[in-house]
């Protein structure tokens, strides 16, 4: 909601503009144009709605493509003038006649191309690096190296290099992008930022204090891991097998920092990212699907309910002459036996056993 919130208020902004441009000044119908106006080109675009059609639309040559993409956003942005005007004017809202109301002006037609243009640019370079990302780049927030504390999260999928030794690297990417795409909503959920994706492994962070509040880290990993599940006949029938993840959490200072010339990314530095990747590399050692270092989770306030924490000792990283305390979480015994008694998923078990933000996974 607080995306199209934002959306409406830039289009809102830009309406105003256009009135600044090419009439007597900004007026309050400009803004309410350009506002739903740029919603619902805007909403054409993220395929909200016709999905279906746009996912068509990609699949054509790329000339083709951006011709048939710019004739389609031409006939939307019409469509929701039209749509616009004539809400307005059976409201009473507009003084002008019908006619006038629905039929765009020549100037603004162009006008609105090249701002849903732009807009739609912006949109995609803040998914392709992230919103968070995206908002500290354009407030140039790390422009100076910065020091602070941050949870991590490292995600690797399980048996992703037999899939695709049976499969070919085509049909391994197409799995990995669907994981990809079932982790991202859990992730918002739990309002982490999805850094960086290394091959099969995804790396997600929080802000320390942000992280540790709710135990947002822990309760989305068992989101994530639930999430899977609960698709899984669809996994299975896609793909023939239902995905498993290993996870580490590990968390302290970290410098952060802006790199780059030609591309620019956010980037952290310290001895915590190592460590987090070592832990993650444990998971196989140890046998356990899902491993916190001690550092991680003696600032939570609690976990979750129906996840329990088992104490594994100090324990030697490999490549690292240090000691770390580590601990594995798994979902209670009690959960495992409903699931196990009951025959049905963890997305059956999610009503009465999980805590608001995360699914409890059982059998």
């Amino acid at each position: 909601m607080t995306f199209w919130i934002i959306i409406g208020a830039v289009c809102a902004g830009f309406g105003a503009l256009h009135g600044f441009l090419f009439q007597d000044g900004p007026s309050v119908i400009g803004m309410i144009y350009g506002g739903c106006i740029g919603v619902l080109a805007i909403a054409y675009e993220r395929g909200v709605c016709f999905a279906g059609y746009r996912e068509r639309l990609r699949r054509l040559p790329t000339l083709a493509y951006f011709a048939a993409a710019e004739t389609s956003l031409l006939v939307v942005i019409l469509a929701a003038k039209l749509v616009t005007g004539a809400v307005m004017w059976t409201l009473g809202v507009s003084e002008k006649t019908l006619t006038e109301a629905v039929t765009p002006k020549w100037s603004s037609i162009p006008y609105a191309m090249v701002v849903s243009a732009l807009i739609i640019a912006a949109l995609r370079v803040r998914d392709l690096i992230g919103g968070e990302t995206f908002i500290n780049l354009v407030l140039g927030r790390y422009h100076r190296p910065v020091s602070e504390e941050r949870v991590f999260l490292f995600l690797d999928l399980v048996g992703s290099t037999a899939y695709a030794e049976r499969h070919g690297d085509l049909a391994a990417q197409d799995l990995l992008k669907a994981v990809f795409a079932a982790i991202a909503e859990p992730v918002r959920r739990h309002r982490g930022q999805v850094d960086d994706y290394v091959g099969d492994q995804v790396i997600i962070s929080w802000p320390l204090a942000r992280g540790v509040e709710q135990a947002r880290c822990v309760a989305c990993v068992f989101a994530i891991r639930q999430t899977l599940i609960r698709d899984r006949r669809a996994w299975i029938a896609r793909f023939g097998l239902v995905p498993e993840v290993r996870a580490a959490l590990h968390g302290g200072s970290v410098v952060t920092a802006e790199v780059g010339v030609d591309r620019h990314k956010i980037a952290y530095f310290g001895d915590v990212i190592n460590a987090t990747a070592r832990l993650e590399g444990l998971c196989r050692e140890a046998g356990r699907s899902v491993l916190i270092s001690d550092a991680v989770l003696s600032r939570l306030p609690a976990l979750p309910e129906g996840i329990e924490a088992e104490a594994l000792g100090p324990q030697r990283l490999r490549g690292r002459s240090g000691i770390m305390t580590v601990h594995a979480l798994a979902e209670s015994r009690r959960l495992q036996a409903v699931g196990e008694a009951g025959g049905r998923a963890g997305a059956d078990l999610d009503d009465g056993l999980a805590m608001p933000g995360l699914a409890a996974r059982a059998g």
